[in-house]
């Protein structure tokens, strides 16, 4: 087990590290060390508000406070730097990334290159030429379709400080939205069992220009980005575009491409193959 990585796992939007359970138990019966990181205000440390159980109250959930407002994404590379600061005791790291998780990992590798052997992407974002926002205005991004969450959205962020999404909702029309953006290859049950694993609450501070991958520091770890084929919230096309990105930037360290099959949360409904991937890149 000493020459074996940990993986260190950093979770999306509105999602925690209770996500990565069935890939872990995976991860384990193929004989890996895995730590899935809650970063802050995610998991047991998140909000939820007494108006967010039922019956709701929607007019007091859109002013309730967060303990998420405030965190920033400094905070949450710090969250991930003392993670592999322990786990580098062991053996090599291998620090794999989901989503929105993407971006705390390309700061946290320009941070701390010598923490990692390896970053793993999977339909993760990786902005390189492009701060985050600036993706959503691009042609690979036209199909995706961003008004469709809104009848979920409550409170106005400018005020609450965070960003909050109802996901117990009733609405058909929001949870149409959802499975079409997120799971539309999953059974309406594992759908749903899904949905109640996310915290209504997420920080705003997706980074600055600054934090976008750097050549020099970034740039020297050796990297797998996971395309995942039906992904609709972070489409191939995008996918497609930020590993070309970072293959410029780096033409001497090119993305090892991998590619699951299904949309942007199959793979952690049904981890087996995403396992069996990541112990491949293991055994390298």
């Amino acid at each position: 087990m000493q020459n074996l990585p940990t993986f260190v796992l950093v979770h999306g939007a509105f999602t925690n590290s209770f996500s990565f359970a069935p890939l872990q138990a995976e991860l384990a019966l193929l004989g890996h060390r895995s730590a899935a990181v809650d970063l802050p205000g995610h998991g047991f440390e998140a909000t939820f508000p007494p108006s967010y159980q039922a019956p709701q109250d929607l007019d007091a959930l859109a002013t309730e406070p967060g303990i998420i407002k405030g965190v920033t994404l400094a905070d949450n590379v710090a969250r991930v730097i003392e993670v592999l600061e322990r786990a580098e005791r062991n053996g090599p790291t291998v620090l794999v990334a989901h989503s929105r998780g993407g971006i705390t990992t390309t700061a946290v590798a320009n941070a701390r290159p010598e923490l990692i052997d390896r970053i793993v992407y999977v339909s993760a974002w990786c902005p390189v030429d492009l701060e985050v926002g600036a993706y959503y205005a691009q042609p690979e991004m036209a199909d995706v379709d961003a008004g469709a969450f809104a009848a979920a959205f409550v409170g106005d962020p400018a005020e609450t400080g965070l960003l909050r999404t109802n996901f117990r909702t009733a609405d058909p029309a929001a949870l149409a939205a959802f499975k079409r953006a997120f799971a539309a290859d999953l059974t309406d049950d594992e759908f749903r069992t899904f949905l109640n694993t996310l915290q209504p609450d997420e920080n705003l501070d997706v980074g600055t220009a600054a934090d976008r991958a750097q050549a020099a520091t970034w740039g020297r770890i050796p990297r797998t980005y996971v395309r995942l084929t039906a992904d609709a919230s972070v489409p191939l096309a995008v996918q497609d575009r930020m590993i070309r990105e970072a293959d410029a930037l780096t033409p001497d360290n090119p993305f090892d491409v991998r590619t699951l099959e299904g949309s942007h949360l199959r793979w952690l409904v049904h981890p087996k193959p995403a396992a069996e991937l990541l112990a491949s890149l293991a055994a390298r």
